[in-house]
């Protein structure tokens, strides 16, 4: 896929921080003396990181360098790094491991999750939140469009991107052996949107990426006002002429 657009993804900062704040709200106090921050993007939940440990050593770990230009530029005081989650290898144990909405683009999580609880220090705590929306009507439709135009060879393989998440009774039963304690839940949040077009923006910087990045303009324009008009019936106006987008979302906290 094409770089990553910190720009475009951080139109929806706020709402997009929220779930990263709620899921460090859940980590034990114990001050880390260095946490690590997988899938850092533009440095928004790094910041919280800072906020809530200032003594710790911070890193941050991206596959994009536009977020990394955009976190570097934010908090000089953390180190930044290219790399990938999958490969990650840090010189020593760390305490905290926090992946805020990264995890659900690697597969293989059976293997993924207790290799990276392995990288832990004692007592250290693996953190994760992921996007559990593939059903929704928001990508759901995305399918349904990618193969129903002109455009269906192209993008036929787009869904395949983004790894299909875990039941949490699957991650529990793979953490839970090694863990001292593991704690796991679900939200669902409902996001207020100012029409069906808002809810395209914000799936246009992170899981429509792979659907148009094949696209030449033309195909890209059409395919966009084919889901665009899908997403309107999907998404009814609510009593003040605006769309609730329904956002699950899986999170896990996990103490070595």
């Amino acid at each position: 896929m094409a770089d990553w657009n910190a720009a475009l993804y951080l139109r929806f900062a706020d709402e997009r921080t929220r779930p990263a704040r709620e899921l460090l709200a859940r980590v034990p106090a114990n001050d880390p003396a260095v946490a690590v921050d997988l899938g850092c993007g533009p440095g928004n939940s790094t910041a919280l990181l800072a906020e809530r440990f200032p003594q710790a050593v911070l890193l941050g770990l991206d596959s994009s360098p536009d977020m990394l230009a955009k976190a570097r530029g934010d908090l000089p005081a953390a180190r930044f790094v290219l790399g990938d989650i999958a490969r990650f290898e840090p010189e020593a144990p760390v305490d905290l491991l926090f992946a805020n909405a990264s995890l659900q683009w690697l597969r293989d999580h059976e293997t993924l999750l207790p290799r990276l609880f392995s990288l832990l220090a004692p007592g250290g705590v693996l953190a994760v939140q992921m996007p559990d929306n593939q059903e929704e009507p928001s990508h759901r439709l995305m399918r349904e469009a990618a193969g129903a135009g002109q455009w269906r060879a192209k993008i036929d393989d787009a869904d395949k991107v983004r790894a299909r998440i875990l039941p949490a009774e699957a991650y529990y039963d793979l953490l839970a052996p090694l863990a001292r304690e593991v704690d796991i839940w679900r939200t669902t949040y409902h996001h207020v949107m100012a029409d069906e077009g808002a809810i395209v923006e914000w799936v246009s910087a992170t899981g429509l990426r792979p659907f148009l990045d094949p696209l030449d303009e033309d195909e890209r324009a059409a395919f966009l006002a084919d889901y665009r008009a899908r997403l309107a019936a999907a998404y009814p106006a609510r009593a003040d002429g605006r769309r609730l987008l329904r956002f699950p979302r899986l999170f896990l906290v996990a103490r070595k």
